[in-house]
């Protein structure tokens, strides 16, 4: 079964057949090849991978990010980033990088970042003089922080599917999340100088105090969402329903720019866009079912084992791996099927499942912005109203950028858990990551 599991998807693939359509008609021609009496076991397997409370935050979390972007919350978080840092040369795409660190915080979707961020920040990019092909490499690249600073969606996930904390995940999220951050606006910074671009990047700025003011509703909602969580308000599940609640309010009563018409409009995009996500899990749990039950999993972790037989080499194979995985599967389908194979290796080689879920899903993330299926590079495109091609030179420095934060985030374990190890009041753990050699299991 594997094998015709592995062909069928690769055929798929070569007819350029979606991801989730892929994975799950691989699963079903398997069953049906093999065992058609267990055919019962598509629905139910199916059905049991969305069957879980947490995934709940998925739709939540994306009509959030659709009600700011229509109640004119994601404008006044660009004028507020400009403020702060559009005053320099560079400005303005270090503000893309600001504002997309600010909107992460309460969508948790990189490609609702893209579009809400996008939508206002590259026509502004273009105006100053800065190439479109530029300005939406800025914006895709800066809108990956969107999976990364909590809430996440793929952080949800990879606590779902390898059963770690969700909490734990997004306060561990915050390290490294600010680390490629400020990576991002120092190197776009000094490319602008180096370049001579945005020499005029302050223009129509206002002053901090009047964007604060401006913003205040906008910057007050990661506080009371983030907040929330960590104070033992309400669960990262829950804190999804509030994120709404709040932008409706927000939007409708006190900015007063949402109306109810355009409702209707964000709710039909935020249910297609849950509707994707969701079918992708579906048909990725049935997938990951059927290659457990075969002993897919425990033949990787012990050939893993036996040939990176260290935690260095183990977490190097493992970002190669992941990074040609990213380019080729989507986020959601990835860490569905591969977290519950490799969590358990990387708790063998004394890795913190918490620092490996971070490592995966900032891994993952340059998916989003590597050829060809880069759903960031789509939108980004999408928002920019030009072909792929066009983006790929200028994106190639920030896929640079964003794998050197990596190795940084995967080799010093404490980025990602100095500060869950705080706030959880958890012993500070000293992983052998580049350890000597372990023998095979």
């Amino acid at each position: 079964m594997p094998l015709t599991l592995l062909i069928t998807m690769m055929v798929c693939f070569a007819f350029s057949i979606s991801i989730a359509v892929a994975i799950g008609s691989s699963a079903v021609l398997g069953i049906a090849l093999f065992d058609p009496n267990q055919l019962i076991l598509v629905p139910k397997e199916m059905f049991s991978a969305i069957d879980k409370f947490p995934l709940l935050a998925i739709p939540f979390f994306i009509l959030a990010g659709n009600l700011m972007e229509t109640g004119g919350i994601s404008r006044r978080l660009v004028d507020f980033a400009k403020s702060l840092v559009g005053g320099v040369q560079g400005g303005l795409p270090m503000t893309c990088v600001l504002t997309c660190m600010i909107f992460a915080a309460v969508s948790g979707s990189s490609v609702a970042t893209t579009f809400a961020i996008g939508a206002i920040l590259i026509p502004a990019l273009v105006k100053h003089g800065y190439p479109v092909g530029y300005a939406a490499s800025v914006q895709a690249t800066s809108a990956e922080l969107g999976v990364i600073i909590p809430p996440s969606i793929p952080l949800i996930l990879f606590g779902v599917a390898a059963e770690v904390s969700i909490g734990e995940l997004f306060i561990a999220g915050f390290g490294p999340g600010l680390l490629i951050g400020v990576t991002l606006m120092i190197f776009v910074h000094l490319w602008c100088r180096y370049k001579g671009l945005g020499k005029n990047d302050g223009d129509g700025r206002l002053g901090v105090w009047p964007a604060t003011l401006n913003a205040g509703w906008a910057l007050l909602m990661p506080v009371v969402i983030l907040g929330g969580i960590y104070g033992g308000i309400f669960t990262p599940t829950e804190a999804s329903v509030i994120a709404v609640f709040y932008a409706l309010v927000v939007g409708l009563v006190i900015h007063r720019e949402l109306k109810l018409a355009d409702i209707v409009v964000v709710l039909r995009k935020s249910v297609i866009s849950s509707a994707v996500i969701m079918f992708i899990i579906a048909n990725a749990g049935l997938f990951a079912f059927l290659i457990t039950r075969a002993g897919i999993p425990d033949a990787i972790g012990q050939w893993l084992t036996a040939v990176l037989q260290s935690p260095g080499m183990f977490l190097l194979g493992v970002n190669v791996a992941l990074f040609v995985i990213g380019m080729f599967i989507e986020t959601s389908a990835a860490i569905i099927v591969l977290a519950p194979i490799l969590v358990p290796v990387a708790i063998y080689f004394g890795i913190d499942p918490v620092h490996f879920g971070i490592i995966m899903v900032v891994n993952l993330a340059l998916g989003m912005i590597t050829p060809p299926f880069g759903v960031n590079l789509f939108a980004a495109c999408t928002v920019a109203r030009i072909s792929l091609d066009r983006i790929i030179g200028h994106l190639l420095p920030f896929v640079m950028v964003i794998i050197g934060c990596l190795m940084v985030i995967t080799y010093v374990p404490s980025i990602s858990l100095a500060l869950r190890d705080a706030v959880f009041d958890k012993p500070p753990v000293v992983q052998p990551v580049i350890g000597p050699a372990i023998g095979p299991l």
